[in-house]
């Protein structure tokens, strides 16, 4: 059994973030069921389904939309939208990204579509929700950790932010919080038996997510700054260092004990004890601290990177390699772990992708197909909804599916 069988999704989102969040719904049973415009699009790799020349390995390596079915739909024409609303009557979640208004316009909002189906629970991913003065604003990524105040702590001190990859609003502040939302819903529906709307945003993921770094602002005004807390990886106990080889390893002794361990190991024991405290959130190192990490930079350069984790890892020392993603499938604790798998494709062979997560010990996820070319299940999906072929064939030819 999977823990989320006999669930129906109808996707709309379309982008990746949303394709990660109803991966991982997928994973765990639920029959995903995306909804995506008549004609194939190009930009497949950004969330939609493959439609060219080349899509069948496209689909095969496409992770994030693992699990799903495809169906090609225009939801500007009245038959489009009507065939979205005969889907929706079987469904219990709908999720979209769109911009505010659009699925008003399309006539798939929350209003229309909860009035066929008072159980549904519709999820909507936007920038900055359906409401307020930012609402029709366009935006990424950076534009939501900007006014979420993350990409202003991350950097140096005396430099400009550093940008980091779109994984704290697109992935973490998006694609898990909406998976939450949604399941949250589902629970809260076994109570009442009443859906209800949910309206999550990329930059209030992002704000979620530094919670704990904004206590001391609510308490007493301190306003936390770019490089000015050990989190940031200024102070010697926590950052990245480069080793001989020309790699880094990051070093996380936030404990005294941890510290003392490193010292020791490294010959360096007039580093102990620790020079600061874990209240010391937001100061910046001052120079005894940058002194002891100057040392450390030069006693890490005589060893390669390797070297340095085979030797202080055993020792009880936080201690990581630094890998690039061609690494990270090779090391045995990922693949002990199973985040790399190893699927047998009917016509490619051995294809791998990431694992699934989280890890049930009862009801497991499980990868049951590849991701869908544009428009696999089409008449599938048609024909459960009891369109004949001849109808399938003139809905094609007009338009309204692919």
């Amino acid at each position: 059994m999977l823990a989320l069988e006999g669930i129906k999704v109808l996707d709309l989102s379309n982008y990746v973030p949303g394709a990660l969040c109803t991966m991982i719904l997928a994973d765990f049973g639920a029959e995903v069921i995306k909804v995506e415009p008549a004609k194939a699009f190009p930009m497949a790799d950004m969330g939609y389904s493959p439609g060219g020349p080349d899509k069948e390995r496209e689909a095969a390596y496409f992770a994030l939309n693992r699990n799903k079915k495809c169906i090609g739909l225009n939801l500007r024409s009245e038959e489009g939208r009507r065939i979205f609303h005969r889907m929706a009557q079987e469904a219990d979640v709908v999720i979209e990204g769109y911009r505010p208004g659009v699925v008003e316009r399309l006539g798939v909002d929350y209003r229309t579509v909860s009035e066929i189906n008072p159980r549904i629970v519709y999820c909507s991913l936007s920038g900055y929700g359906q409401d307020g003065p930012y609402r029709l604003f366009s935006g990424h990524d950076i534009n939501y950790i900007s006014l979420a105040g993350v990409l202003g702590l991350i950097g140096p001190k005396d430099g400009p932010p550093s940008v980091p990859l779109n994984i704290i609003a697109d992935f973490a502040g998006v694609s898990l919080y909406g998976a939450v939302g949604i399941l949250l819903a589902l629970m809260a529906r076994g109570k009442t038996g009443r859906g209800q709307y949910i309206d999550h945003t990329y930059m209030e993921g992002a704000i979620h997510l530094i919670t704990w770094f904004t206590q001391r602002f609510f308490m007493d005004g301190t306003v936390m700054k770019r490089g000015e807390s050990w989190a940031m990886g200024t102070y010697p106990h926590y950052g990245v260092y480069r080793a001989k080889d020309g790699k880094y390893l990051s070093i996380g002794c936030l404990e005294p004990h941890f510290w003392d361990n490193l010292c020791k190991a490294i010959g360096k024991e007039e580093y102990m004890p620790a020079k600061w405290s874990m209240d010391m959130t937001f100061r910046a190192p001052d120079e005894t601290l940058l002194a002891i990490r100057s040392g450390l930079e030069q006693v890490f350069l005589t060893r390669t990177r390797d070297e340095w984790f085979d030797l202080l890892a055993p020792q009880d020392i936080p201690v990581g390699k630094v890998y690039d993603i061609g690494e990270v499938f090779s090391d045995p604790q990922v693949i002990h772990r199973k985040m790399v798998i190893e699927l047998e494709h009917p016509k490619l062979g051995k294809v791998k992708q990431v694992g699934i997560l989280p890890k049930l010990s009862d009801t497991p996820g499980q990868v049951r197909r590849f991701a869908p070319v544009h428009g696999e299940q089409t008449d599938e999906i048609l024909s459960s909804l009891g369109f004949s072929a001849e109808e399938i064939g003139r809905l094609r030819k007009d338009g309204t599916v692919g």
